[in-house]
């Protein structure tokens, strides 16, 4: 029904009540990006998170609710109609102290206090962003960057070389390969 906001979903013929506050997909996310959990502990994070009685659930059902899973994360856009991307110009984590202001600019409450907030609603403000703040400056400056065909001006530049910290996004390194590149820089000592 237009207008309504899902709760539950359908997976293989059966509703399943989920877990819609957007805290809750914030944390699949921050798991989705963690180097060092690896692809099937993701899927089962999710699952677990978002489906309030996963315990219950038939493993054969598994992979339909990730699928219902990944859907309602990106909002009701199915799987096949998504841009695929190359290179990220945010980071739920990185960003958050610039982030929850420009969400909250637009919600016009802080978002992080209240008891329930459905993850639609919230990426509804998060659309609305503008590229007024710092937020959307720095989304912007980075969507030039990673598109190349439009250089950055002057001002830009200058922006970004005094704000470098934040307007970098820096990789995830697993365990591994932080212990790895710790050993390459003793190695060149």
């Amino acid at each position: 029904m237009i207008g309504e906001l899902p709760r539950s979903l359908v997976v293989n013929g059966e509703e399943w009540d989920i877990r819609t506050h957007f805290a809750d997909i914030l944390k699949i996310i921050v798991a989705f990006n963690d180097p060092n959990i690896d692809n099937a502990e993701k899927i089962y994070v999710c699952l677990h998170i978002l489906y309030e009685g996963f315990d219950e659930m038939p493993e054969s059902d598994y992979e339909a609710a990730f699928k219902a899973a990944l859907e309602f994360i990106d909002c009701g856009m199915p799987e096949g109609k998504k841009k695929p991307g190359s290179a990220r110009t945010m980071d739920w984590e990185q960003d958050e102290s610039i982030l929850f202001p420009a969400i909250n600019k637009i919600a016009g409450f802080e978002t992080r206090s209240v008891e329930y907030l459905h993850w639609w609603t919230f990426m509804g403000y998060f659309m609305e962003i503008s590229t007024d703040g710092v937020f959307g400056s720095v989304l912007r400056l980075r969507q030039k960057k990673k598109n190349r065909k439009t250089p950055l001006d002057k001002t830009e530049k200058e922006f970004w070389n005094a704000n470098r910290e934040l307007c970098e996004i820096k990789p995830k390194l697993s365990e591994e390969e932080k212990a790895a590149k710790e050993r390459l820089k003793n190695m060149l000592r």
